[in-house]
């Protein structure tokens, strides 16, 4: 004689598959969930003593699980890559940055100095011909 237990679990895989293909048949969206109500069992069952119908059900609704890992290593690529981006841009602000602020007390210093000259405060040293 065959284990009862054995023969339940053949009968429950059996339950699984048959809701399977009938919410994939319907209407709805394919899940765990809508499986598992289907089939008379819970969620957890699914998910934790039948991992592979569980991974059937998330590839029916498009959330593999490698799929799912494939699709954010490519998004913290892209991330990555405009992160990069951003940096270099920020680089390159604080050395214009620098080269401004530079020039600008050149100017405010030229500017400060003619002041003076046109107030006759200051006289000019350098000749000019």
């Amino acid at each position: 004689m065959s284990d009862p237990k054995a023969r339940s679990r053949k009968k429950t895989v059996d339950q699984i598959q048959q809701a399977i293909a009938r919410v994939q048949a319907g209407p709805g969206k394919v899940s765990i969930s809508g499986v598992a109500k289907l089939a008379g069992v819970t969620p957890s069952l699914i998910h934790n003593t039948y991992p592979d119908l569980a991974e059937k059900i998330r590839g029916l609704m498009g959330k593999a699980s490698r799929t799912q890992r494939n699709a954010k290593h490519d998004a913290l690529v892209r991330e990555r890559d405009v992160n990069r981006a951003l940096r270099q841009e920020l680089v390159e602000a604080r050395t214009d940055l620098a080269k401004l602020a530079s020039v600008n007390q050149m100017l405010l210093h030229e500017v400060a100095l003619l002041r003076g000259a046109a107030t006759g405060k200051v006289v000019s040293i350098i000749r000019t011909k």
